[in-house]
């Protein structure tokens, strides 16, 4: 068992770049978040994190500060981890279209990861607002359990731009369908039992569609548009990405596959953002919601085995300074892990986990050491760069830690005293 966290040299310099924030309800008022405004600076894209999904406190503290960079400094699109495709009604919900009671339909049948939320508060927002907030979507559909979300609309674009390749396009559906599920949990392993010929048919199908789209671009545009051509192409595209998800991950559950080989879906996710970011008017400035490691900067890698190239490190490649990642962690409280479960919707079900005491080494062990292991407390890491020996080597994941340098993979980081696993998820 873990002992106290003790103060080190790193940990006096985390207290004295770290600002307390005393509110958490979203609905309080702002100003203990006014540090963040010189901290974030001229970013144009802010990513907000957190170590596992389903956690009370990080949902509101997200909350709260989608709401301070909406309305102090004039964001204007939410950028989540959540499918492409699925993303595009839930906008045109938040810009008012639609019921209020028919946001319900459209959630039904996706993990619940804390999208409902925001996406009220901006429609509300947008009632009155003179720049409406939009909402975007990153991800592959289905969170990797699904072809059908990106392919449908694909093969109704073909229908007016190129007819003949639909029957190609048809049967891959028709394929992908037989292994679909709520997320990639359940269909990679559905994805394994399909015959090797079976597999290599649908990626082949999907490959050869997608060059045809590049290659007769400009027929394309042409018959259906430029904005539906390119819409249509990175649906396709997310197709593709998500086809090269259930190998990677029926490669992972086997104890198999290629060192990174899961870096698709993170490619995905970054290309879609900056997809996002071309369309959007000059000067466009995104929140961007999603797991820490997919916002994180440096690769991640487990027992010292490449695992993947997160969406951080892509955007960073891609945006420079124009894009800061703040991490958001716990020291102690309960965690959400996530068992797996085929027989379950999603492919896995919550459990609420105790946290035990923050592991030396970690920066949730370095928040507590610098006396900020209670309340909520906001550290600029960019100063702590180089000035101490002993910078934290690992953050919590879930109820384990992913071992990487935290002050080089996060600009910043939110830690919360306590966490809080969302009530009645059981089996999703």
């Amino acid at each position: 068992m873990p002992g106290p966290a003790r103060p080190t040299p790193f940990t006096d310099l985390l207290r004295q770049h770290a600002t307390e924030l005393t509110e958490l309800d979203p609905e309080a008022p702002l100003e203990d978040l006014e540090p963040l405004r010189d901290l974030i600076g001229d970013a144009r894209v802010v990513a907000l994190g957190e170590n596992s999904h389903f956690i009370d406190e990080f949902a509101a503290l997200r909350e709260r500060l989608l709401r301070f960079l909406v309305e102090r400094c004039g964001f204007t699109l939410l950028a989540f981890e959540y499918g492409f495709a699925e993303a595009l009604p839930l906008d045109a919900w938040a810009r008012g279209e639609g019921s209020e009671d028919s946001l319900a339909g459209h959630l039904a049948g996706t993990i619940p990861i804390g999208v409902e939320a925001p996406l009220r508060r901006i429609r509300r927002y947008n009632r009155t607002a003179a720049a409406p907030v939009r909402f975007a979507g990153l991800d592959v559909p289905a969170a990797g359990g699904s072809l059908r979300p990106a392919l449908a609309p694909v093969i109704d674009h073909l229908r007016r731009v190129d007819p003949e390749t639909v029957p190609a396009a048809e049967r891959a559906l028709r394929l992908a369908d037989r292994f679909a599920g709520g997320s990639a949990a359940v269909a990679a392993p559905a994805w394994a039992r399909l015959t090797t010929a079976e597999q290599d048919d649908l990626t082949a199908t999907l490959a050869r569609l997608l060059l045809r789209f590049r290659a007769l671009e400009p027929l394309y545009a042409e018959r259906g548009g430029r904005p539906g051509y390119d819409l249509a192409l990175r649906l396709l595209e997310g197709a593709c990405h998500a086809d090269h998800g259930f190998r990677a991950m029926a490669g992972l559950f086997a104890g198999e596959g290629l060192p990174g080989d899961t870096s698709a879906r993170d490619s995905y996710l970054a290309g879609s953002l900056l997809w996002h970011l071309e369309r959007s008017a000059p000067g466009t400035r995104v929140v961007l919601a999603a797991h820490n490691a997919h916002l994180q900067t440096v690769p991640i890698s487990f027992d010292g085995r490449l695992t993947g190239i997160p969406m951080g490190r892509c955007l960073r490649d891609a945006l420079g300074d124009d894009y800061l990642a703040i991490g958001l962690t716990a020291v102690t409280g309960h965690t959400a892990d996530m068992p797996r479960d085929e027989s379950a919707p999603f492919g896995f079900t919550v459990a609420a986990t105790a946290l035990a005491a923050p592991e030396p080494g970690s920066v949730e062990a370095a928040f507590a050491g610098a006396g900020l292991g209670s309340g909520t407390h906001l550290a600029d890491l960019r100063p702590l760069r180089g000035r101490a020996a002993d910078p934290p080597d690992r953050i919590r994941l879930q109820g384990s830690y992913l071992h990487t340098p935290v002050v080089a993979a996060y600009d910043a980081m939110l830690c919360t005293g306590s966490s809080t696993v969302t009530r009645g998820l059981g089996a999703l």
